[in-house]
């Protein structure tokens, strides 16, 4: 079982980012031929990419949800994940092309992504009493105080200073692992 970080965490990354969401839904749940290896894919493609940080990869969590699954990845750019998409010599191309033959166009496994380009600074996150999650795990792990309290905090947004000195008057007795964000 991962560590737990008891109280409030934020995830810190230099610089520009990307956030990669893919995932597939099986529409036709007999269809065991269809999904099953497209399900299988990811975990070799995963391990490589775990492997050769190089590419670009810095983390990433998957989940499970009804008729389908997840992966939330981030990437240190767009160029590194459209490199690691298309070059023969890497897992997907491989992988998406026998997708493709095998399933094509029949409906019977859907499959989706969406790609967020962030920028330095532009986003923020917290954690209360959680192991190393999401941006957390694939970025730094701090703690979420000071000039990391709230979310506005975190963003370096206008009225950030009046934030901080409201907080100090909220009851930490009904914030059990902090200031709310």
């Amino acid at each position: 079982m991962p560590d737990i970080y008891n109280g409030r965490y934020t995830a810190n990354i230099e610089g520009d980012f990307v956030v990669f969401n893919i995932g597939m839904r099986i529409n036709r749940l007999r269809a065991v031929r269809q999904w099953l290896p497209a399900a299988r894919a990811m975990g070799p493609m995963l391990e490589a990419l775990y492997q050769r940080p190089e590419l670009g990869f810095l983390g990433g969590q998957g989940f499970l949800y009804w008729r389908g699954t997840a992966l939330v990845q981030y990437w240190r750019s767009f160029e590194h994940l459209e490199k690691f998409a298309r070059d023969p010599q890497l897992t997907h191309l491989s992988a998406w092309k026998a997708f493709n033959k095998a399933v094509g166009g029949d409906g019977s496994v859907g499959i989706w992504h969406e790609t967020y380009l962030v920028r330095a600074g532009e986003y923020e996150s917290v954690y209360g009493n959680m192991p190393r999650f999401g941006l957390a795990a694939a970025a730094s792990h701090v703690p979420a105080v000071g000039a990391r309290a709230t979310a506005r905090l975190r963003l370096r947004r206008p009225g950030a200073t009046a934030a901080t000195a409201s907080l100090n008057s909220l009851d930490p007795e009904s914030y059990p692992i902090g200031v709310p964000s």
